[in-house]
């Protein structure tokens, strides 16, 4: 089953590596890979995503929609949902943690997958398990945020043309049916 990225023009050339950031933490926890939507937005389309589905007025870093999570073979089945990064939350929490954009979008977009996988962190003790996967996961994942940060670089160059991020609404990608589905989660 695809991995799909919906991303602005200027960071299309980046959808190989974030493909392959779900598909790793997907194969550490021995997950199977079903329809995987990633789509990179902005604080506009994240804050209403959280307002419809989690009554939170705000935008938010990641929020994904996993479409089997509250069936009971839910652990058994491929895993399935739409995954939506703000990128306006990435540039600012890249700065906020001094670490590079790629470097946040790769740790969100992970972050994300284990969210899809039925983790989470309302508990201190979840919390401790998805930072150590995350972890786990960022430092498995050195050369493939190495070679996102140089795709990263050359579309940032002077000259090179830039956009908004995808409007889902724009391309209608499968988020826009997560719309029928579950309240996702969050960051």
């Amino acid at each position: 089953m695809p991995i799909s990225v919906a991303a602005p023009t200027d960071r299309r050339g980046i959808a190989p590596q974030l493909r392959s950031l779900v598909a790793l933490v997907l194969a550490r926890l021995g997950r199977r890979t079903g329809d995987v939507a990633i789509v990179l937005a902005d604080d506009a389309i994240t804050r209403a995503l959280n307002r419809d589905w989690r009554r939170m007025d705000h935008a938010t870093d990641v929020i994904t929609f996993a479409y089997d999570e509250h069936e009971p073979d839910a652990a058994t089945r491929p895993v399935t949902g739409d995954l939506v990064v703000s990128m306006d939350r990435v540039r600012v929490q890249a700065k906020r943690w001094r670490v590079s954009e790629p470097e946040e979008l790769a740790r969100l977009v992970i972050h994300g997958a284990l969210h899809l996988c039925g983790h989470d962190h309302m508990r201190a003790a979840e919390r401790r398990v998805m930072r150590a996967y995350e972890d786990a996961a960022m430092e498995e994942a050195a050369g493939t945020i190495a070679a996102m940060a140089e795709r990263w670089e050359r579309r940032s160059r002077p000259g090179a043309r830039t956009a908004r991020p995808v409007r889902p609404s724009a391309r209608r990608p499968a988020v826009a049916r997560s719309r029928e589905k579950r309240p996702g989660k969050r960051r």
